[in-house]
């Protein structure tokens, strides 16, 4: 029985020395690293980082008036919206009235014609008879003046008569130019009156133009020419080509203007909204993926890779945007790696297995000698 139980002695010895020896738990060091996508921070010239938004208005616009005063409208011939030819007929007045005083002028225009042609023949016929004892002079003198007067009068009574003639042919308002009728305010049975609100308002040639407000540094960045991308209301997109920058900068809001010249067509109406994207204008900087970025309570930050591989967050401050990518105008320095996917669940001081991505769609910029 004894030599049993130191039999057993060395078996219970072994079991409780593998207890004490169990295999440990493997760190999270010793753990397989996230692999994760990589860029690089560097000077880039970001494409298209430029945007402004406007209305859309006409490129020169026409006022149409009536320049007769105190007749009645009888027909109005056009509408809103459609295209009128420089000297269509807009709208016919009333010419019951000037037609009763046109008669009335050329009766006294004959008259006054006839009046003169009498008197300037009794004047004739005194000719060469100054001195000679057949008349006085003085009645010589009085023929003479008379025929003079009676000119005058006839004068006057043909002009009288062509001005109620040029304002018979102003009964027919026409079109000062050929264009788009933006805005009617006219009615048959009005009447033609002195004042400043127009009949018609047109957009010449049917031009519409996109009104954009830029700050003084945007507008350093755009000149005559240059083309741009114009989101309508409808969504549709158009191509523009700036016709104008505004040479002012309004001293209370500090914006400028840039004019974008349109193609004529029916979708695009002036009044409406428009959105301009600059094509070649840029922005040069240290730039990031848009895909980088990260935003929460405490702003936009990067996710950066040090050098032994764990990644820390750095809060950045982002500038203009463009080409897929993003201004840094604080923030890590230049040949920093960044995470590319601002999405990846990472947390400061998690380690990643960096996998350099493909180079960012931009050119970087290289210093000229």
């Amino acid at each position: 029985m004894r030599r049993f139980h130191l039999a057993l002695l060395p078996l219970a010895a072994a079991l409780a020395l593998s207890a004490c020896h169990k295999p440990a738990k493997p760190t999270a060091d010793a753990q397989q690293p996230r692999a994760v996508h990589v860029a690089r921070i560097q000077p880039l010239a970001i494409t298209g980082a430029l945007a402004a938004s406007g209305d859309l208005v006409a490129r020169e616009e026409a006022a149409v008036l009536p320049e007769v005063n105190g007749y009645r409208v009888a027909a109005v011939l056009t509408d809103v919206g459609a295209f009128v030819r420089k000297g269509q007929t807009l709208v016919q007045l009333d010419p019951a009235l000037i037609q009763a005083q046109l008669a009335q002028q050329q009766a006294l225009a004959a008259q006054a014609e006839a009046q003169a042609l009498s008197a300037e023949d009794q004047a004739a016929r005194v000719k060469g008879l100054d001195g000679q004892g057949v008349l006085s002079q003085e009645q010589i003198d009085q023929r003479r003046f008379q025929a003079r007067a009676a000119r005058a009068t006839a004068n006057a009574q043909a002009a009288a008569l062509r001005d109620i003639r040029t304002r018979a042919s102003k009964l027919a308002v026409t079109a000062p130019v050929s264009g788009l009728v933006l805005d009617k305010t006219v009615r048959p049975g009005d009447l033609s009156a002195g004042g400043t609100t127009p009949w018609f308002r047109l957009a010449r040639d049917g031009q519409i133009e996109l009104q954009a407000q830029l700050s003084e540094d945007q507008l350093a960045k755009i000149r005559p020419g240059q083309h741009a991308t114009v989101t309508l209301p409808s969504g549709e997109t158009v191509q523009g080509v700036v016709r104008l920058v505004s040479p002012l900068i309004d001293a209370q809001s500090k914006l400028g203007y840039v004019r974008i010249n349109l193609p004529v067509r029916s979708g695009i109406r002036a009044g409406g909204f428009g959105r301009a994207v600059f094509a070649e204008a840029t922005g040069v900087g240290l730039a990031a993926p848009e895909t980088a970025i990260r935003y929460d309570a405490d702003g936009a930050s990067v996710m950066v890779v040090e050098a032994d591989n764990r990644v820390k967050r750095v809060l950045v401050q982002t500038g203009q945007r463009g080409s897929g990518l993003v201004q840094l105008v604080s923030g890590p320095p230049a040949g920093t790696r960044v995470v590319q996917s601002a999405g990846a669940f990472l947390l400061d001081g998690d380690k990643v297995r960096p996998v350099e991505g493909a180079a960012l769609a931009a050119t970087p910029v290289v210093a000229r000698r």
